[in-house]
């Protein structure tokens, strides 16, 4: 963790609560504690508004509609494009590509640049603590083009090992894709550095933001990177939306991923033209509520302000190391320097989902298992973990209770 982690964030937590409705709730007879924040986020008060307004105001389809509604609707997708454009710092909307998540953005990625970039003998590097999600579909384009997937180790804190990364890029390498914060673990790896080695052996760079977006500035120009994929719904934003951000060169070099309407120019049976981006990228009819509304969450974020965000956060996760480490066979998982949010921990002579059906019967909702990352737990010696994630709404106090649940259970379990 940063050593700055514990400044005094200057916003009001009750009033950033107030904006959650699904908070304030009893689970099981206790006030919910929801602390599973790195599978998802809940929604403040205006994303749901937002959502209530597409429909009850202006539902129709987008693009082609000379109608009012539609010109509405297509108005307030595309000012989510914009929203989504500076919340990243892209250089320009059209290199924002709307998606249902990381998961579809890594496969586009895979599917249209890699069956256009990637042949036999080339190398693809990750790490051993990506989400599946940046494993497999690497597998599967490495198994249909005769190419070779080469993963980083990590040291038994959790952090990515350097020199080991230095020394697997060379001139086959033509694609890293690394994650910028480990749902798992919550280490923040070093990815402007990852970026400029990968730069210099000429390989292309993908960043998986899925548990960084929420957390950490994110600045694609200034980093360099090639592509970059988020979730909507990791960002207090509604399921089903996320962006790809590609730099323009390399979108308008890569073929359609899909076909259908809006990602056209013109088609007759002897051939199609495509579209200009991003529409190359965006077939058929999109999630055009939930992107409306993904909008407002992105600019509720700026509103609190990610500095903000960050120190909030990092208070509850030192002040959570500090309790856990108190709790008798608790040990943590993931010890890394630089951390989001996430607290995960094994408690000896408990499965970790006994852990959370405990927790849970006092009101609190973590998160157990290997968290779409067996090849990390396999690593680390492990089945999975329990993890608490925290977001910006969660207090100390909750951590306080989250400490005092582990408590009860590491006595009662001996």
């Amino acid at each position: 963790m940063k050593t700055e982690a514990a400044t005094t964030t200057t916003f009001d937590i009750e009033q950033i609560r107030a904006q959650f409705p699904v908070l304030h709730q009893q689970v099981n007879k206790h006030q919910l504690v929801y602390m599973d924040n790195a599978a998802t986020t809940q929604k403040p008060q205006v994303v749901l508004d937002a959502l209530n307004d597409y429909y009850t105001g202006f539902n129709s389809n987008i693009h082609r509609g000379v109608h009012t509604l539609a010109e509405r609707a297509t108005t307030a997708f595309e000012a989510t494009r914009k929203a989504a454009q500076r919340f990243v710092n892209a250089a320009e909307p059209q290199e924002i590509i709307f998606t249902k998540g990381c998961t579809d953005g890594i496969n586009l990625v895979a599917s249209s640049f890699g069956r256009s970039h990637i042949k036999a003998g080339d190398e693809i590097i990750i790490t051993a603590m990506e989400h599946h999600s940046n494993i497999v579909p690497w597998q599967m384009l490495c198994q249909e083009r005769g190419a070779t997937l080469r993963v980083v180790p990590v040291t038994e804190a959790g952090e990515m090992q350097m020199d080991a990364f230095e020394q697997l890029l060379s001139e086959k390498t033509k694609l890293v894709s690394v994650v910028h914060a480990s749902n798992a673990l919550g280490t923040v790896n070093p990815v402007k550095e990852i970026i400029q080695k990968a730069h210099a052996v000429g390989a292309v760079v993908l960043l998986d933001g899925a548990q960084a977006a929420s957390h950490l500035e994110v600045d694609v120009q200034a980093l360099d990177a090639d592509f970059y994929v988020m979730s909507g719904h990791k960002v207090y934003g509604p399921t089903g939306t996320g962006i790809l951000y590609g730099k323009r060169r390399l979108l308008e070099a890569m073929p359609p991923y899909q076909g259908g309407g809006e990602m056209i120019k013109e088609v007759t049976f002897e051939g199609t033209t495509y579209n200009d981006i991003p529409f190359k990228f965006e077939a058929g009819t999109p999630n055009i509520s939930d992107i409306v509304a993904f909008r407002y969450a992105l600019e509720w974020v700026e509103s609190v302000g990610k500095a903000n965000i960050a120190a909030h956060e990092q208070q509850l996760l030192q002040k959570a190391h500090e309790l856990l480490q108190e709790v008798p066979g608790l040990r943590l998982v993931g010890t890394a320097r630089e951390k989001v949010s996430v607290a995960s921990f094994i408690l000896d002579g408990v499965h970790p989902f006994d852990v959370g059906m405990m927790l849970d019967a006092r009101g609190i909702a973590i998160r157990t298992g290997h968290h779409c990352t067996q090849p990390l737990m396999k690593r680390l010696n492990i089945e999975g973990t329990a993890r608490a994630s925290f977001a910006v709404y969660n207090t100390l106090e909750e951590v306080g209770l989250l400490a005092e649940g582990l408590q009860y259970i590491a006595k009662r379990m001996r």
